[in-house]
């Protein structure tokens, strides 16, 4: 059967986001979660469903892609089909070429679940690995200890500081209180968290937003931030313990998160809040 690819309109990004959910599951390598597709929506929904790339065969979804920015691909697929070599041979001409849409040309990069044998296909298409990135998970079985700060969740009342945070903690960043609305009205939201925490001085310094993929799945954390002028105090595992302990509260199975490996502070930070390195991976370039 033909494999076809597709871009979802709008109104099918709830579409979307099930067929995500559905893929979520312990033991597997870092993938795309639905709380990537939540966390672009902030540009709104119709740029939001325009960076998406699906993959289907009979009406059956087989993998999704996320155009995060204008070149790098993030995609996962479904598990049952990342030793497909039919599948894989079809992504990897519409990736690599141009002219098909998904991406530009010049340097891009592809991010893809470890197993999936697009990794050993795109190779030889001309790909190359790139730099190394380190995921990091925490198991929530067990309650998340305290974590030192008062902590509060972001609603309407309080996006102002949310985004202030934000923006303190990452150079060049755009996240505005208009964006952050935009992001809370996408249907990934409802199961989704934005975290402050505030220091003994009442002051916002660290913020998270965390996405659960129901009840049983893994949840992430995207993004999670302290305040540059906040920083080396221990915030950082403070936030990162708020924000296991919300997605505990949300029914996650575990919390995971990922970092450039080239960032040993922000492993450090995660490592600390009881989050376990799991092995590097890294994407995939065209030079």
């Amino acid at each position: 059967m033909t494999i076809a690819p597709g871009r979802p309109q709008p109104h099918e990004l709830a579409d979307v986001l099930a067929v995500l959910r559905d893929w979520q599951h312990e033991g597997a390598p870092m993938q795309l979660h639905p709380g990537d597709l939540g966390w672009y929506q902030r540009f709104g929904a119709d740029e939001a469903a325009a960076s998406v790339r699906t993959w289907t065969r009979d009406g059956r979804t087989l993998a999704v892609g996320l155009l995060d920015g204008p070149d790098l691909l993030r995609l996962t697929t479904a598990p049952e089909v990342r030793r497909d070599r039919d599948l894989a041979a079809r992504m990897a001409d519409d990736i690599t070429d141009p002219a098909r849409g998904v991406l530009p040309a010049g340097k891009v990069n592809v991010e893809a679940p470890a197993d999936f044998v697009l990794q050993d296909v795109l190779p030889g298409h001309g790909w190359i690995t790139d730099e190394p990135w380190t995921p990091l998970r925490r198991d929530l079985t067990d309650p998340v200890e305290d974590p030192g700060l008062r902590i509060e969740t972001a609603g309407p009342d309080l996006v102002s500081e949310r985004t202030a945070v934000h923006r303190a903690a990452f150079e060049k960043s755009t996240f505005t209180d208009e964006r952050w609305h935009a992001m809370a009205s996408g249907p990934a939201y409802a199961d989704a968290r934005c975290l402050i925490a505030y220091d003994g001085n009442g002051t916002a310094v660290a913020a998270v937003t965390v996405w659960s993929a129901g009840p049983g799945r893994p949840g992430l954390l995207e993004p999670m931030g302290v305040h540059r002028d906040h920083r080396r105090l221990g915030h950082g595992r403070a936030i990162t313990l708020a924000a296991a302990a919300a997605l505990r509260d949300l029914g996650a199975s575990s919390a995971l998160v990922c970092t450039p490996s080239d960032n040993p502070g922000a492993v450090a930070a995660y490592e600390s809040a009881g989050f376990k390195a799991r092995p590097e991976v890294r994407d995939l370039a065209r030079p």
